[in-house]
């Protein structure tokens, strides 16, 4: 899979936006990729990392977010769900999972009711070890401040506001992948 072509496909523009999500992207596939090479006992495929990785965040041009330049019509909390569409309609199943499951530390259907998401009311859970894996590396950049990573106690503050599930989550993902 060349995953530049995708990007290319749904961000054709040299803009705000395409910066936005590349720069986003490039940090979180670095991130994780490291914790690929760190980690080779967990068995992951670092294409299949750095391909999802990569396309993670595909979605948010769909979404209305205008402080990371996102002039869609849904709402942010969406973008994983999107991506995830997008994804399937190329072809890519499995990286469409990653989409769809990064969101805080994964969701689950109670937190998607409780919160009040516009979301499926069903669980959004990463599984497998590379879904974990991304979403981990996901919670240490965000799109707002692409020029640092963020402090434990910064993601962890970011996580908890999707509930504590998603930061007792985040917590045991950091004793693999740490």
């Amino acid at each position: 899979m060349d995953y530049q072509k995708i990007i290319d496909k749904f961000y054709p523009e040299e803009n705000e936006l395409r910066h936005i999500l590349l720069t986003h992207s490039q940090s979180v596939t670095h991130k994780a990729l490291q914790i690929v090479s760190f980690h080779p006992e967990l068995g992951l495929d670092a294409k299949f990392i750095e391909e999802a990785a990569m396309l993670h965040d595909i979605g948010i041009i769909r979404c209305y977010a205008p402080s990371i330049q996102c002039f869609g019509k849904s709402h942010y909390i969406c973008h994983g769900r999107l991506g995830a569409e997008m994804l399937r309609e190329e072809g890519f199943p499995e990286h469409a999972r990653v989409c769809e499951r990064h969101t805080g530390a994964g969701l689950t259907k109670e937190e998607i009711i409780l919160q009040g998401f516009p979301l499926p009311h069903e669980d959004f859970l990463p599984e497998t070890t590379a879904e974990k894996l991304i979403c981990y590396a996901d919670k240490f950049y965000s799109k707002t401040r692409l020029e640092r990573e963020k402090t434990l106690e910064e993601a962890e503050k970011s996580i908890a506001r999707f509930g504590e599930d998603g930061l007792l989550r985040f917590r045991n993902w950091r004793k693999i992948f740490e």
